[in-house]
């Protein structure tokens, strides 16, 4: 307790009995004098002197003063001096109380914001509409009309979204047997694929057994007779034949009509008979044709 009226007496001795602070002349400093502060570019610009760009959010230490004889209803407006960061030109700009913004006034120009135009639009549409209202009343009314059927639209969306999200909240418990169900679902399809796969290699291998493919036989109608030469014979022809129930090849001779076999028949007979022709006159030639392996 003594240490506390020891302090006490110790703070109230340094001001005399008699002090007044009114008494006390007050410095008058100049009107419109500067204060240097620490503050961020507000927006990107570029240096008209030597084309630096200076990206928002940049620190400078700049100078700040109150624009004399500008205001916006009541509210100051102060300006702030900076320097570019290459050539060290001046570069000032001012508060924009009305657009809730910075202007650029001197050494330096605002980049294109695509998004300030957009609003600077919306405005001027909003002033023209307002202006339009004034001159016609059935425009206010039109304009309320159309106003009323946006706002419910509106309400009904959310709505819409409301119910979705409840719903989705009810059937949010049962999210994993709907996955379950999926999973069994695309099994199923899979061994659906497999069973139609085995059937048609099935079918496959039954078509195969029960259709061949036959050569046709060239001994009796592939070679003729020019000039006395044989000519070679040419390949032969396969033919696709059904097979019969015991698996025995048919022949191709059988499978044709009547008259399709005495035809080549014929034709055999023929050949055989012209061939004979000519060994015997050979014969008669006295030329005999000798048949063996060549020596070496």
């Amino acid at each position: 307790m003594a240490y506390s009226h020891n302090a006490l007496q110790s703070s109230t001795s340094t001001f005399p009995p008699d002090f007044d602070p009114d008494l006390i002349p007050r410095r008058r400093g100049p009107k419109n004098s500067q204060q240097v502060v620490r503050l961020m570019a507000p927006f990107s610009m570029r240096c008209n002197t030597c084309g630096e760009y200076i990206y928002k959010g940049k620190k400078f230490n700049a100078r700040k003063e109150t624009v004399d004889g500008e205001d916006y209803y009541g509210i100051k407006i102060f300006r702030f001096y900076i320097k570019c960061t290459l050539c060290s030109a001046e570069i000032t700009f001012k508060t924009d109380p009305k657009n809730t913004d910075y202007a650029a006034e001197h050494g330096a120009s605002r980049n294109f914001e695509p998004w300030r135009e957009e609003a600077e639009v919306e405005e001027v549409d909003r002033l023209a509409k307002l202006e339009e209202e004034e001159n016609n009343p059935m425009k206010v009314l039109e304009n309320r009309t159309t106003d009323s059927k946006r706002e419910m639209d509106i309400l009904d969306a959310l709505q819409d979204i409301r119910a979705r999200n409840a719903r989705n909240e009810r059937v949010g418990n049962t999210s994993s047997v709907d996955l379950l169900a999926r999973i069994g679902i695309e099994e199923l399809e899979n061994e659906e694929d497999l069973e139609r796969k085995r059937i048609e290699e099935e079918d496959e291998k039954l078509v195969r057994e029960v259709f061949a493919k036959v050569p046709m036989p060239v001994s009796s109608t592939s070679r003729t007779v020019a000039d006395g030469d044989e000519t070679a014979p040419p390949a032969p022809t396969v033919v696709t034949v059904k097979r019969k129930a015991d698996d025995v090849e048919p022949d191709l001779l059988s499978l044709l009509p009547d008259s399709a076999r005495s035809l080549i028949s014929a034709k055999t007979s023929a050949i055989h008979t012209m061939k004979k022709a000519k060994m015997d006159n050979k014969k008669s030639l006295g030329i005999v044709v000798k048949k063996g392996k060549a020596k070496a």
